[in-house]
């Protein structure tokens, strides 16, 4: 059985932002909820990286282990979902997911936080697949159709991977390989910043001369 994952190539991302934008409209996401985004690190500096952000349905996914009522599940591909008829909107599984993926509707009919909404990877909730309900909740089941998430498909410069964890891994391995760039495309210094070496020390403060002895 496959396990679904997704990889951003830095590399590729130009943020353009046109995995968000095919997110928002594939699934008529609520106001104030961005299930993807685009972050940028050392904008506008010289060899700054963008980066595609959204659940990363993890193998051992936080949001579930806090979740006070167990409305986080995970399918058989690997997903993690989430029951809105039993989320409570407490939002503890937005203090706990470390890519900031569980997000919470400016107003709706729950209130001005209303209930939980996320990443589905393309593959709706818990009601029958392609249904209208499971639409009207969770957006277009894209998997239960056979393809692949919105995001990973209109990516213009395919910095964006979905699918087989299996398959995306080789396919960005590949890709390293033939750039020859190693562990620094997701290494410490990409994420925190190489430290600087035989940087110029500040300049001392002048001392107050003593007056020659006569």
């Amino acid at each position: 059985m496959a396990r679904m994952k997704f990889i951003c190539d830095s590399e590729r991302c130009i943020e353009c932002n046109g995995c968000a934008t095919a997110c928002k409209a594939e699934h008529d996401v609520p106001w104030g909820v961005n299930r993807r985004r685009v972050v940028t690190l050392n904008d506008g500096i010289p060899g700054e990286k963008s980066i595609s952000v959204a659940c990363m349905h993890c193998s051992d996914a936080p949001c579930m282990a806090v979740c006070p009522v167990d409305c986080f599940y995970r399918t058989d591909e690997g997903v993690v979902l989430h029951d809105k008829d039993v989320c409570i909107g407490c939002g503890y599984c937005s203090y706990a997911c470390p890519f900031g993926a569980p997000q919470f509707p400016s107003n709706g009919t729950f209130g001005l936080r209303g209930k939980m909404d996320k990443c589905t990877f393309c593959a709706g909730g818990p009601e029958e697949n392609t249904s209208q309900a499971e639409y009207e909740k969770y957006g277009r089941n894209r998997l239960a159709e056979g393809k692949l998430p919105a995001c990973a498909e209109m990516c213009s410069t395919k910095a964006l991977l979905a699918g087989d964890g299996d398959v995306v891994a080789d396919i960005f391995r590949t890709r390293v390989v033939q750039r020859g760039k190693g562990s620094e495309v997701w290494g410490w210094g990409t994420a925190y910043g190489k430290p600087t070496t035989g940087a110029t020390p500040a300049p001392a403060t002048p001392a107050t001369a003593e007056a020659p002895k006569s």
